[in-house]
């Protein structure tokens, strides 16, 4: 095969003949193009023969497939599977899947490596795949870098060897093995908000096997995404699972992104529960039972973990670490913790309650458990937190060359800040962490956090106060102002 261009146009010759692959589309951990103006199906098949070519690298030339349910994600997964086939890569295929069922397949087909055709909760005109070739572990920078070398050089490297096999049925084996040993000891009446993406095909069916009342709400499966685009942050779809919960009476609702291993939920009250305080009242819940228990969580994430009475009479020890699936699914199995939680969404239960992935099907049910156990609503739980104001997480648009050198920027202006003793919003900064951007504390525990998305062409911006929701409104916007200084830096997808 060619070697992969990044100037082709639609429309054309060449188009049709060679391979378009953009370097932006490798990302930190994934990868994520626009399909058709950044890659090609050409591409893909490129893509393919260069992860075979890696793969073989490293001794895991066996690897599962799954796609996710948009309109073009089949076509890319057969060029994918036609480039790893041409590396001389043996493909199982368990067709249409949630990114969880593919990570599971790993483990239940004795697979070592996966490549999920999917955009996550990117937006229609996305595209991409999640990889691994060590369960339950998926590709980080270093794997990535590698990846784009072989893919963009041309080093992709056919052999003889290929071979393909399609796996029946597979939901039906997932499911089962998802709900097994799980029975709740009442009917928890529950939303299950899918967003019109893969997780409708699974998630409501697994809540009713472990004896939930399950309400499914936009379930079908539909790749226009007509209401909005299955993200449990997006603030549309939260309003329309509290919209549910109060329509029907619920005691809950779990939210379910794109491609399905991602979990979000909103109380009996309606009010929406971001993931990192639902990830404080579950290791309030296991720490109970698992002693001397250590989390992992993002650098989005509240700062309960470190000040909620519970956790410390229960011995927690939480690590902040880097945002990210790759990075918090990593840093959770090398210190063996517990459980790994990020402010997106994403939860990674080591055994005996997960295998270490991210599955927003499993997070759910340890959810419902959690309320089982404790028998109260969920509005109850959260009352009994440590109280803070804290925001979405916010993305202004900030192109891929120029995310990171604002983030630089807006790190030595901070420090700068700190160094000459002066204060912010009054008050002076206690932290600067910069394992991840820049998570800026105050003396109050007032903090922001700016970052680079892994993911997208843009930042990510999360702003948090203990004291008053009118500090988180001026820790943001003292960031804000800062961030408006530099021309790069767009449109928010959505604000406080």
């Amino acid at each position: 095969m060619s070697k992969p261009r990044s100037d082709l146009k639609p429309n054309t010759a060449d188009y049709e003949n060679l391979p378009l692959v953009t370097p932006n589309g490798f990302r930190e951990y994934d990868a994520r193009w626009l399909f058709g103006k950044e890659i090609n199906l050409l591409g893909v098949q490129a893509l393919g023969l260069g992860l075979g070519t890696y793969l073989h690298e490293v001794g895991a030339p066996k690897v599962v497939t799954g796609h996710d349910y948009r309109s073009y994600s089949l076509s890319i997964k057969q060029a994918l599977t036609l480039g790893l086939m041409n590396a001389g890569c043996e493909v199982v295929d368990i067709g249409l899947a949630t990114t969880p069922v593919s990570y599971y397949a790993q483990f239940a087909l004795d697979v070592p490596a996966v490549a999920m055709v999917t955009a996550s909760h990117n937006e229609n005109g996305w595209t991409g795949v999640k990889m691994g070739a060590s369960r339950p572990l998926t590709f980080g920078p270093d794997e990535m870098i590698r990846l784009k070398q072989i893919v963009l050089g041309g080093e992709g490297k056919a052999r003889a060897g290929g071979h393909y096999s399609f796996v029946e049925n597979f939901r039906e084996r997932y499911l089962q093995a998802v709900t097994a040993g799980h029975r709740l000891s009442r009917p928890i009446k529950v939303v299950a908000a899918c967003g019109n993406g893969t997780a409708g095909a699974f998630a409501p069916e697994a809540l009713r096997r472990i004896g939930a009342e399950v309400i499914a709400m936009d379930a079908e499966l539909d790749y226009t995404f007509p209401k909005y685009n299955p993200n449990p942050e997006d603030l549309r779809m939260l309003h329309a699972m509290a919209d549910a919960v109060r329509a029907h009476k619920a005691e809950l609702c779990v939210g379910f992104d794109g491609d399905g291993d991602r979990c979000g939920v909103v109380d009996d009250m309606g009010e929406e529960i971001f993931a990192d305080k639902v990830g404080v009242l579950l290791a309030r819940d296991l720490s109970s039972r698992i002693a001397n228990a250590q989390f992992v969580v993002d650098v989005k994430s509240t700062g309960i973990y470190l000040m909620d009475p519970v956790l410390k009479k229960n011995g927690v020890r939480v690590d902040y670490w880097k945002t990210g699936h790759s990075y918090i699914k990593r840093r959770t199995a090398e210190l063996k913790a517990v459980a790994g939680f990020e402010k997106s969404g994403h939860y990674f239960f080591n055994p005996p309650v997960g295998r270490g992935y991210d599955d927003g099907i499993v997070a759910a049910i340890a959810v419902l458990e959690m309320l089982d156990r404790a028998g109260k609503k969920m509005s109850a739980l959260v009352a009994s937190l440590p109280k803070t104001w804290s925001s979405p997480t916010m993305s202004p648009f900030c192109a891929d060359e120029s995310k990171y050198d604002v983030v630089a920027a807006i790190t030595k202006e901070y420090e700068g800040v700190r160094a000459r003793g002066e204060k912010v919003l009054g008050r002076k900064i206690v932290s600067i962490v910069t394992v991840n951007g820049v998570r800026v504390t105050l003396e109050d525990g007032t903090w922001c956090l700016v970052r680079a998305s892994s993911n997208k062409p843009s930042l990510v911006v999360v702003v948090e106060s203990p004291t008053s929701e009118a500090n988180m409104h001026a820790i943001f916007a003292d960031l804000d102002g800062r961030l408006s200084k530099h021309p790069e830096v767009g449109k928010y997808d959505q604000k406080i």
